[in-house]
């Protein structure tokens, strides 16, 4: 890949894995195919063989994927990228390339519901096993070490409580004892955080949310250096969970405008969050900007800002917190984020409705529990769409 080094994000965000073809188009062109064709035989047999460089078939090699792979891997400061799907594509693609069974995963409990399910049900089948543990607390993590444990997965800030794990000091437990770190990156984005300059090994991205940034289409990768995202690209090369190249190029307009859409939602996060904690019928706030968060200071450390993803429980359980979604007239109930639109989502319910009462509550998602993606509108809308429900909470 070329070198961006040099490179401030806004202009990575532009400029960075364009590849133009003898036409000398100025925008990422599309390519629609299936397959490419070759010169030759001969030149057949070294492209199947790797010999040489170059496109073979879109199941893991077409130009607008790989524009987008070097583009996003220029932004996280990585060596190299592997684009899938889906986020959860690629986490699925990173544990099976780089697990085995017998092996052992350490995970922090407060992942996203869909993970907890695919390491518990589905990776479980296979003989990986997981350890679940709080993401706070690096003690427990090293405790949860076994002779087999390969691996550290976490998310920070966490789904959707935004706990915030110390990467620092996580890593350095696991490197000292030759284990893998992967961070789930996706609320803060390379623009807010990256985990890759903090010691991780590897991050994970579902591109769904904040890079395409419209709610328009889904995508996942993989981002570290190329002696761990090979075994990724392998993996994808024939089980065949690959990004297509329409939603690459979605993706790549979708990482054009992503600073100054991730720094703009931030701010209107950390507005709302202070209206919010402020609020008579809210009973806390989660968000890691907010001085009144436990971690705020390891925020300030690893994160350029607070991020847009806020969480808070209202003074009730279920019937409360769904009063005030089925109430909001300009909130988009869906559990989607990183989109321009807010959305609004009751977790107990929707992201992490499949896993256990038990589970939920280790996690500490109880019912009065909502989680907000904030999005791109004026703060002040924001806040009297919510107040509709808010003011009907007795």
């Amino acid at each position: 890949m070329t070198d961006f080094s040099d490179f401030r994000p806004e202009t990575l965000a532009v400029r960075a894995g364009q590849q133009r073809s003898q036409f000398g188009e100025h925008a990422e062109a599309l390519y629609l195919t299936s397959s490419f064709v070759f010169d030759s035989a001969a030149q057949a047999a070294r492209r199947f063989s790797g010999e040489e460089e170059g496109n073979v078939y879109a199941r893991f090699s077409n130009p607008t994927v790989s524009m987008f792979e070097e583009r996003l891997a220029a932004l996280e400061g990585a060596e190299d990228c592997v684009a899938t799907a889906s986020g959860m594509a690629a986490i699925m693609a990173l544990c099976l390339a780089h697990l085995k069974q017998g092996d052992h995963i350490v995970a922090s409990n407060s992942l996203f519901g869909a993970t907890v399910q695919l390491f518990n049900n589905i990776l479980s089948r296979t003989g990986i096993t997981t350890t679940f543990v709080p993401a706070t607390d690096p003690a427990a993590w090293e405790a949860a070490i076994r002779p087999e444990t390969k691996l550290f997965f976490l998310e920070t800030p966490s789904n959707p409580l935004t706990e915030i794990a110390d990467i620092r000091a996580l890593t350095a437990i696991a490197h000292a004892r030759g284990i893998l770190v992967a961070v789930d990156n996706c609320f803060c984005t390379p623009i807010l955080q990256k985990p890759l300059e903090l010691g991780a090994d590897l991050v994970v991205h579902s591109a769904t949310k904040y890079i395409d940034g419209q709610g328009r289409v889904l995508g996942g990768a993989v981002c570290g250096p190329k002696k761990l995202t090979e075994e990724v690209f392998k993996y994808l090369r024939t089980a065949g969970p690959t990004l297509s190249a329409f939603n690459a190029w979605v993706l790549l307009k979708g990482l054009e405008t992503l600073k100054l859409r991730v720094e703009a939602q931030a701010a209107n996060a950390a507005r709302l969050a202070a209206w919010l904690e402020a609020h008579p019928k809210v009973a806390r706030v989660f968000y890691p900007g907010l001085p009144s968060h436990p971690q705020h200071e390891l925020a300030k450390a690893q994160q350029k800002s607070g991020g847009a993803i806020v969480s808070f429980e209202v003074k009730g359980a279920r019937e409360q917190a769904w009063t005030v979604v089925d109430n909001c007239r300009l909130l988009s109930i869906t559990a989607n984020l990183g989109d321009t639109k807010t959305t609004i989502t009751h977790p107990a319910s929707t992201t992490h409705g499949r896993i256990s009462p038990e589970a939920r509550a280790a996690a500490g998602i109880n019912e009065g529990l909502l989680r907000i993606a904030v999005g791109l509108e004026a703060v002040e809308d924001l806040q009297a769409d919510l107040e509709r429900g808010l003011s009907q909470i007795g």
